[in-house]
């Protein structure tokens, strides 16, 4: 008998569908979060047969559990954990874990897509269309590929499975697999994720109202609490506020802290490791310890949310050479400009700093974390330009 140990996000649970197609009612499979996992491996290592094969994907085990599989396969047992997590690479020094960042192109792997090769591979299963279709948008969804190629079914399908239940999304997925036809969401799934939509879009605009800007170790982090829709949520916000190095969303009732970030040079994997979480670069997840609740929760608990930028703009817009005017935490002007090639200078109420910077981006940076400045609207950005005109009257 297999014994499948899976996460319980969209990748984890595209293992389990791709375990039942190669085989079938042989295989257990049970879905997990990161906190529960060791427990359930911990448990099935206590009670398994020579007969048992254990098999773990999309998650990755703590030193006690590495030691106990390494005593059941030297006992002659099956063990085979599957990932792609940087923080699992260790693993990759035992015969039975094999963990792949990336993919020989380039491209970064999924638990899902790891697995479905490696079942071909093995001769367990064939490869179909409709099958492939669905491990490549678990991957894009997983790696937020579909972000960058703006391959929106990858995002609908993981609308899809939090809208259901794991068992229905399971059932569902593996008819439409089992059939000869591409994958594609039929019409009453249609209507759903449309309406799903819109409600995603609601949930993120009141959460843009709702972010808290803290300096917590060497970067600066955007706090907000939120339940659902993490990587949206975080791929927005990291959108809307880049000056921000990552989005930190915290689930207080679960005691969880998602992390995201859209820039090359942060590694949100190395900041969750901090509070024994781990993951992607761009996409990771920790536990809510009491070093970070301090950092997260009660530093951020008396501030006031940050303020969004103008964004309906025509005319005072972000990195104009000639100009773009800002308003500070306490109503002060701020003007931001280029001056030379690689001179970039900000102007507090008229009077410029003496540190330049070499870029907008730095710039900005800087009035937002020292400032806490906000972009004006384009009418706030004329009557500051008439104060300057001779015919202006105070």
């Amino acid at each position: 008998m297999y014994h499948l140990f899976s996460h319980n996000d969209l990748d984890g649970v595209g293992c389990g569908i791709v375990a039942k197609l190669a085989w079938g009612n042989e295989v257990k499979v049970s879905y997990n979060s990161i906190g529960r996992l060791n427990h359930q491996v911990a448990g099935f290592l206590e009670n398994a047969t020579g007969m048992d094969t254990l098999i773990i994907t999309d998650l990755s085990v703590n030193e006690e559990n590495e030691k106990k599989i390494n005593e059941y396969v030297a006992a002659g047992g099956k063990a085979l954990l599957i990932d792609h997590h940087k923080s699992a690479l260790h693993l990759n020094e035992h015969a039975w874990a094999s963990v792949t960042v990336e993919q020989e192109d380039g491209k970064l792997t999924s638990a899902t897509s790891l697995l479905y090769d490696y079942l071909d591979r093995e001769g367990l299963l064939t490869k179909t269309k409709g099958a492939d279709e669905f491990v490549e948008l678990v991957r894009q969804y997983d790696t937020w590929e579909w972000d960058v190629n703006q391959n929106f079914t990858a995002k609908k399908l993981n609308d899809l499975f939090f809208m259901i239940s794991i068992d229905e999304f399971e059932r569902k997925i593996l008819t439409k697999l089992n059939s000869s036809e591409p994958f594609h969401f039929d019409e009453i799934e249609s209507k759903l994720l449309d309406v799903e939509e819109s409600r995603v879009t609601r949930y993120i605009n009141r959460k843009k109202r709702e972010v808290y800007q803290v300096v917590i170790g060497e970067h600066l982090a955007g706090i907000v609490h939120g339940e659902n829709y993490h990587s949206e949520l975080g791929n927005e916000l990291s959108k809307e506020f880049t000056h921000l190095d990552y989005i930190a969303i915290v689930m207080v009732g679960s005691k969880r802290i998602s992390l995201r970030t859209i820039h090359d040079d942060v590694d949100v994997s190395e900041i969750a490791a901090l509070y024994d979480g781990g993951g992607h670069r761009k996409a990771s997840g920790c536990n809510l310890t009491e070093k970070a609740f301090k950092q997260f929760v009660e530093q951020t608990f008396y501030l006031e949310p940050l303020k969004r930028d103008a964004f309906k703009n025509q005319h005072n817009l972000k990195g104009a050479p000639s100009g773009s005017l800002y308003k500070g935490r306490n109503d002060e002007s701020i003007f931001v400009y280029q001056k030379g090639e690689e001179n970039w200078v900000i102007e507090i109420s008229q009077k410029p700093l003496t540190k330049t910077f070499s870029s907008f981006e730095t710039a900005e940076k800087h009035l937002k974390k020292e400032y806490f400045a906000v972009l004006v609207r384009d009418a706030d950005w004329i009557g500051h330009l008439l104060k300057f005109s001779p015919y202006y009257k105070k």
